[in-house]
């Protein structure tokens, strides 16, 4: 009986910090200033909020065929979140898109007032 009660605990822990790291990240995907941030935000949730819901469902299952395929779909997801987001991080680079950086005091020129997308292509940083 206490074995159920600490295995209940133990997933329900690791389900609320899986789905609070998710809600965490989907403020960060709002906030965050430009698509290099975002990504990253985006990569956390697919591979840490995730993975703590399936250990937590994996736990909740018990020693059944279905901790073995939650656990499958866990490593799945664990080494192909972060590819896919280095994929796309990487394309967005090769297409161009450079990532704002801040105002350094030791540069020449300093940034106008504008927003970052308003400002010409080679004043970005």
């Amino acid at each position: 009986m206490i074995l159920h009660v600490a295995a209940d605990v133990a997933s329900w822990l690791f389900i609320a910090a899986g789905s609070a790291g998710i809600v965490i990240s989907a403020l960060g995907l709002l906030r965050l200033p430009d698509f290099y941030t975002r990504l990253h935000a985006g990569g956390i949730t697919d591979t840490l909020g995730a993975e703590m819901i399936i250990i937590g469902l994996a736990i909740q299952s018990g020693f059944t065929l279905l901790t073995v395929k939650l656990l499958i779909i866990g490593m799945f997801l664990f080494f192909t979140g972060p590819t896919s987001t280095h994929a796309t991080a990487n394309a967005a680079w090769v297409a161009g898109l450079k990532p704002r950086l801040a105002e350094r005091p030791d540069e020449d020129k300093p940034y106008e007032d504008k927003p970052y997308e308003d400002r010409p292509y080679e004043d970005r940083p």
